[in-house]
């Protein structure tokens, strides 16, 4: 799953892809050693997904302008959907944007660098990116994509076996 979800990412208009780990990093790693994504490795991931958001962000290059948060458990999502939200922010700007199918907000979620120091700040006890996201929702912009794609994630045994099947 994991490798399916960097790879559209390889595919996609990004710069670069990083991939933060956690909890059982070494299969991951083995899985993805052959493509050119860069991993870091989140120690307290135990924390929760923020840990795993500031880590990767300290990894970032000074100079990006914005960053793209793509879970690795969105199983199905495509390059074509990522591009559409990178296209989107190049074109028009805009501090947060969402892949959103039918209206219903999804993943990829790009964040423009001027909200960089907002992420360092989000803990799970404050809800994290929702948080943030709930500070700026006026800044929020949708993208709507042709795909529900961008809504499912494999959460469950049951996502996993619809994902599989």
């Amino acid at each position: 799953m994991i490798r399916r979800v960097v790879e559209a990412a390889l595919a996609s208009k990004v710069d670069e892809t990083l991939v933060v780990l956690g909890w059982d990093e070494s299969p991951v790693r083995k899985v993805l050693a052959d493509l050119p994504c860069h991993l870091v490795v989140n120690r307290e991931f135990e924390k929760g997904q923020s840990t795993s958001l500031k880590v990767g962000l300290r990894e970032v290059d000074p100079e990006t302008s914005a960053v793209l948060v793509l879970p690795g458990d969105m199983a199905e999502i495509d390059s074509r959907s990522i591009d559409k939200v990178v296209n989107s922010y190049i074109l028009d700007d805009g501090a947060i944007l969402i892949a959103a199918y039918k209206g219903r907000h999804g993943h990829p979620i790009l964040i423009d660098k001027a909200l960089f120091t907002d992420i360092a700040q989000i803990t799970e006890e404050t809800y994290g990116l929702k948080s943030l996201i709930e500070r700026h929702k006026s800044e929020i912009r949708l993208v709507e994509v042709d795909t529900d794609t961008v809504l499912r994630d494999v959460d469950t045994p049951e996502d996993l076996y619809h994902f599989t099947s």
